[in-house]
């Protein structure tokens, strides 16, 4: 589709939003969004006309890109047919799409409870636990992201949770592994992965491990810095959870559905979690929907024994047909397969030549179409481009790399001291191509600001 500039609208649209709405993670009078007329694929535009390639997939959900025209008819057609439903009724399109996520989970994730965003899956992963354990703690990561809402952002290992920090939402944090700034004085990934288990396990026994309900991760961290663990860390975590009695709960709310190159990030280590979250990518975000795949001995805890808890639009029916189309459409169209292909081919060794030309460039990590640039002021010290959780003037080098990508015509997903390459699963090399171009240039304003 061609963009049409209409400045009038645009003007319109953008003086509603900032008498009207309040956004989220942000200081109301100090942010100016822009005002997008219409997207497609792995596109989007403003309504001057100009086009940007999106860089971030939304926030890491349109997996199969913008307006997949199968994807828009199937939620046209249950609009018409069932628009909405209560959830304790059994209705095809919801049946229909637990059966496809359960068909394609580890394991024996066959149960699947709906939720209407990756937060409150989590919110209700933590309360399974808790009831079939009945014990009260939660391990959680440092460098991780669980959610907004009260409990999830409590769970979370970033800067983040930091005001909403109650300290009494029974919540323990450790050290994950991550070797390029590691916190166990490790030199390879084999040392990184050792020391992180033995670390884990240490605090498990000071916590006292028949306190803990469940450790849960990030299969691969997102917006904390995508950082795949070291080979065989997952399957110690499993080994640590089955040798103390602790739920094992996987976040894949923005890793899963194709992300990685695989239906989940869980299986490219081949570990099966008690409990796995979903969200985003499950539908390409096209209509909210969230969830929990549940193992068996999880679910026959629950099977007389009501679950204390549920959502009105749990499973509502036009995101559930969302989730049945998305997956056909994905796996009609060799979507997962395509991430792979790419992160392979020509994510990964596009990205790491672009780290030789840059001095700003410290690390280059992800898989699929999941990768993170790392950047920094100094590569031999791996000092930051800007100190950790840096605002204002102190977070000046990545506003000005930012700016530089958007001018561009790549809208680009910054967050501390990264930039994400999450582009659309469905992104083609042309486009990935014409992204990297606009990256190089980004990179070189970030340069300046090296020593």
């Amino acid at each position: 589709m061609t963009p049409q500039p209409n400045p009038e609208a645009g003007a319109a649209v953008k003086a509603a939003d900032r008498a009207h709405v309040f956004h989220s993670w942000s200081a109301q009078e100090l942010i100016d969004p822009l005002a997008v007329a219409g997207a497609e694929g792995s596109y989007f535009w403003d309504y001057d006309g100009k086009r940007y390639l999106d860089f971030t997939s939304g926030l890491v959900f349109t997996n199969i890109g913008y307006q997949h025209p199968k994807v828009v008819a199937a939620i046209q057609e249950q609009a018409a047919t069932l628009s909405t439903f209560a959830p304790a009724f059994a209705v095809e399109a919801r049946s229909e799409a637990a059966r496809l996520i359960a068909e394609r989970a580890p394991g024996d994730l066959d149960k699947i409870f709906f939720t209407n965003a990756g937060a409150d899956a989590v919110e209700h992963a933590v309360r399974m636990a808790r009831l079939h354990t009945g014990r009260p703690k939660v391990l959680s990561a440092y460098r991780s992201y669980h959610g907004g809402t009260q409990q999830a952002v409590n769970i979370t290992g970033d800067p983040r949770r930091w005001p909403s920090d109650s300290a009494t939402a029974g919540v323990v944090r450790f050290w994950a592994p991550f070797l390029y700034r590691s916190r166990f004085y490790a030199e390879t990934e084999e040392q990184e992965c050792a020391r992180a288990l033995e670390h884990l396990e240490t605090t498990i026994a000071f916590e006292g491990p028949g306190t803990i309900a469940a450790i849960i991760l990030e299969t691969i961290p997102g917006t904390a810095g995508i950082m795949v663990p070291p080979p065989g860390y997952l399957a110690g975590v499993r080994e640590l959870c089955d040798k103390y009695g602790i739920v094992f709960v996987l976040d894949e709310v923005m890793a899963g559905f194709g992300r990685t190159g695989e239906w989940f990030a869980a299986d490219l280590s081949g570990v099966v979690p008690d409990l796995m979250t979903f969200a985003k990518g499950v539908n390409s975000g096209y209509v909210p929907l969230g969830g929990v795949a549940i193992s068996g001995k999880i679910a026959e805890t629950f099977g007389k024994r009501a679950y204390p808890g549920g959502l009105t639009y749990s499973g509502h029916p036009l995101a559930c047909a969302a989730a049945v189309a998305t997956i056909n459409v994905m796996a009609e169209e060799g979507v997962v397969e395509n991430a792979r292909h790419l992160g392979e081919s020509v994510v990964g060794p596009a990205l790491r030549e672009l780290a030789e030309r840059h001095p700003s460039v410290g690390d280059v990590r992800g898989v699929g179409m999941f990768w993170a640039l790392e950047l920094v002021k100094n590569r031999e010290t791996r000092e930051p481009l800007v100190p950790y959780n840096a605002a204002g003037e102190a977070n000046a080098p990545m506003a000005a790399f930012g700016a530089a990508a958007k001018k561009h015509g790549l809208w680009p997903f910054v967050n501390m001291n990264r930039t994400h390459v999450v582009p659309p699963c469905t992104a083609t090399e042309a486009e990935l191509k014409e992204g990297f171009a606009a990256l190089d240039a980004a990179l070189g304003v970030a340069d300046e600001y090296t020593e």
